[in-house]
């Protein structure tokens, strides 16, 4: 099931979670995660992305993110 997040106001920080299809584990692994950390650096950098607190798990991610900059809906776009 997709569900698209929808972000009323930018100036707020917002809670965010994201699953692997199927809730396989994949961040067990040491290159899964660095993949994901180095994704998130690049956004922070060039988007403008504000990362206040993440939370990788076994087969999901949590995160408190907001922007100034930006729309966070733009961030999240593929």
């Amino acid at each position: 099931m997709s569900r698209k997040y929808k972000f009323a106001d930018n100036d707020k920080l917002y809670f965010i979670s994201f699953a692997v299809m199927h809730w396989i584990d994949l961040f067990v692994r040491k290159e899964y995660n660095e993949i994901m950390l180095d994704s998130w650096r690049y956004c922070q950098k060039e988007k403008g992305l504000e990362i206040y607190v993440w939370c990788i798990m076994p087969s999901h991610i949590h995160m408190i993110i907001g922007s100034q900059n930006r729309a966070l809906i733009k961030l999240l776009e593929k």
